[in-house]
Parts: structure tokens; C-alpha cells; sequence
């Protein structure tokens, strides 16, 4: 066993969940949740979300700015460049979690005026990937289990987001538009 030689610099969790009307076509909902554990702003939760919900503009919740802020500059930003615009404001939410990962798993904030619900159900089997630093063309390598969930429901002040979560392949295996993506490591070349 030998250890990764690149600088880790976050650990945490990151589902997601992407909506579209047709199998590839056009994202309603675009939604990238974390839960950082270790990162050089702190821990903390931050969702970026984008849907008709939203008035098809990014918003971000948080209950850590610095955090929020230093994803979109790093890892967030190159996963989806929209989202590392810092005009963006972060709005204060309260987080929660609840579910078994074998069968269902919802994460949910509050605001002082929002309550946003994301539900991953219909658990297919995890993949372990591994990447490194520049593999992909990525700056940053990654070591995630991500589990597909064929099913995927979000939910803003009681609405649900249209669209709905559809099959993929990943590496020659079962994959969804929508995943749960827990003990997820992020790294940079030394």
C-alpha cells in the first residue's frame, strides 16, 4: 500500500443531482452539494444549485463563506466554471441530513426563507475512482465512492424541480446523471 503523493487539500462528501426532460438533453436542475470535513477555509456545508426553481440562476447556501468561496476558486470552479463567479451572493442556511445510503439519502438546508430538500433514491453499486492531478485534463485528481441513484428528487418551498435523473455508463458500469459521492478526497500536484 502506498500512500498518495500528492497534497490533499479537501475531504469531504460532494452529491450531486442533474435533471433534464430527455435522456441528454438539456439540464433543469444542476445541483452540487458538499459537506467539507477538512479544507483551508474550514468545514462546513455549501450547495450551489441551479434550476427553474432558481429562475435558471446559480445560487449558493452556506454556512461557511470562506469555504463556499475557496470552492469556487478551486475544485467547484473547474468542475463548473458558471459557478466560480464570486458575484454570486451566499446565502446563510442551516444544513441537515437524514437517510441510509443503501436505499435513500436526503440532504436539506433551511434559510430564513427557504426550505431546499435533495433525495437520492433507487442506490445502484458504488465505483471507486481514483484520478491524479492533470489525468483528464483536471488540475486536481480525486479518490470518490460514488454511488448512482437512478432516482432523485429536489425540492424548493414544497415545489419539485422538473426533470428527472437518467441512466449513464461510467467506466464500462451502471452510472446515473444523479449520485451520491461520499469519501470524496481532492489533491493537487505537490
Amino acid at each position: 500500500m502506498a500512500a498518495d503523493p500528492n497534497r490533499t487539500i479537501l475531504t469531504g462528501e460532494n452529491p450531486f443531482i442533474r435533471l433534464s426532460a430527455s435522456d441528454g438533453g438539456t439540464l433543469t436542475t444542476n445541483a452540487s452539494y458538499w459537506r467539507i470535513i477538512t479544507c483551508p477555509a474550514g468545514p462546513g456545508h455549501v450547495l450551489y444549485m441551479k434550476s427553474e426553481l432558481t429562475e435558471n440562476r446559480w445560487r449558493i447556501y452556506s454556512d461557511n463563506i470562506a469555504m463556499a468561496r475557496w470552492l469556487q476558486g478551486t475544485v467547484q470552479g473547474m468542475l463548473n466554471p458558471e459557478t466560480a463567479d464570486l458575484s454570486i451572493p451566499v446565502v446563510d442556511a442551516e444544513f441537515a441530513k437524514s437517510g441510509d445510503p443503501r436505499y435513500f439519502w436526503t440532504e436539506s438546508l433551511a434559510t430564513h426563507d427557504e426550505a431546499i430538500s435533495l433525495t437520492w433514491y433507487d442506490i445502484g453499486e458504488p465505483l471507486l475512482i481514483h484520478t491524479s492531478p492533470g489525468e483528464g485534463g483536471r488540475k486536481y485528481g480525486v479518490c470518490t465512492l460514488l454511488i448512482p441513484a437512478l432516482g432523485a428528487r429536489l425540492t424548493r418551498n414544497g415545489v419539485d424541480a422538473a426533470g428527472k435523473s437518467w441512466p449513464l455508463q461510467r467506466e464500462g458500469r451502471p452510472f446515473s446523471t444523479s449520485a451520491l459521492a461520499f469519501s470524496e478526497s481532492w489533491t493537487e500536484a505537490r
